[in-house]
């Protein structure tokens, strides 16, 4: 394995310095799907919040012990924990909250494919992610309907096939990292054959939240492929960022994949200039480049994580100040009909 690290100080009581030779499989395997075994083990059980969560969420918990190591013991208010952690507010309905905000159903041609953009189109490889964010806007997506073997990729691989104005391929999900390594290169593989696409972009949370899913092998996968690789990652605070994830992004870089940075703006989490200009400072010290800050998709049960758009503007206008402009996340958010993500100072 390339992710060898040392005893992590302050864990969460109950959550032992995790063996990091076991395989990522076996820790995806352990990740938390308990609320109350959540609370338990960051010393939240007597908490007040114990009695605002929903131990029955409609969209199930799924949280890895790596980045619960990461979470501060007795802090209700932490902001790793409440990215996952489901609240009884989910159930409250909000105007304008909807399963599909991105209309993403209606450009979907071919199961398992989306295509809302020119020149580029997305591939929904598998349902799972290794951690289930509350905010998540494919949290109602119908996976069902989209849910390929590799003997069904072919509906989708024909569609690329005959779109010559596709050249840049995106691995979604779900969380394309989700799959082992040999269901990844049979894919990508597959991709290598139409000789239109020149770029295969990668939208993946894992690294952040497993890093032991960074091995050997996905490396070589992003190595030896043809196509220019791009993986945009996904954290949203600094504190995600800590030193387990330093031989998985270095090993990412050293396959020369282009790595970027998309968080999205969470009312309670990150909706402060200095937690923003930390994340972005912390990311280049790792050799990651902020890519977008995007506002909130408009999805049902997510209303809380919601910040006004003058807030949002407001912040990112004084991170504008501090920041260098290659450290700059674009504020975006994206409309469904639109041709491109739009930035959140137009109108």
């Amino acid at each position: 394995m390339l992710t060898e690290f040392g005893p992590r100080v302050d864990s969460p009581a109950g959550i032992s310095s995790i063996d990091c030779s076991t395989s990522w499989q076996q820790q995806l395997k352990e990740a938390v799907r308990s609320v109350p075994e959540l609370l338990r083990l960051v010393n939240l059980s007597q908490d007040p919040i114990a009695s605002r969560v929903d131990e029955s969420p409609h969209f199930p918990l799924r949280v890895p012990l790596s980045y619960i190591r990461r979470m501060t013991p007795g802090d209700a208010n932490d902001p790793l924990l409440l990215q996952v952690l489901p609240l009884s507010v989910e159930r409250q309905p909000a105007q304008g909250y909807i399963d599909d905000p991105l209309q993403e159903q209606h450009h979907n041609p071919v199961p398992g494919l989306v295509h809302k953009y020119p020149g580029r189109a997305l591939l929904i490889t598998t349902q799972a992610c290794a951690v289930h964010c509350r905010y998540c806007f494919r949290q109602h997506f119908p996976y069902a309907d989209n849910r390929l073997t590799a003997r069904q990729w072919q509906p989708a691989l024909d569609y690329l096939r005959q779109r010559p104005d596709i050249h840049e391929i995106i691995l979604s999900g779900g969380d394309p990292l989700s799959l082992d390594n040999k269901a990844l290169s049979e894919l990508i593989t597959a991709l290598e054959q139409i000789p239109h696409l020149t770029t295969l972009r990668l939208h993946s949370r894992t690294p952040i939240v497993l890093p032991a899913r960074v091995d050997e092998g996905l490396v070589a996968l992003l190595t030896q492929t043809r196509l220019k690789t791009v993986l945009v990652l996904h954290a949203n605070h600094a504190r995600e960022i800590d030193k387990e994830l330093h031989p998985a992004l270095t090993a990412l870089r050293t396959s020369g994949t282009v790595l970027l940075n998309q968080a999205v703006f969470l009312k309670g989490i990150n909706d402060q200039v200095d937690t923003l200009t930390e994340l972005s400072h912390a990311l280049f010290d790792q050799g990651v480049l902020p890519y977008y800050l995007h506002v909130l998709d408009p999805v049902a049960r997510a209303a809380h994580f919601d910040t006004a758009d003058d807030k949002a503007r407001l912040i990112w206008q004084q991170l504008q100040s501090r920041l260098p402009g290659y450290l700059l996340p674009r504020l975006v958010r994206e409309v469904p009909g639109d041709d491109h993500k739009r930035w959140i100072n137009e109108a």
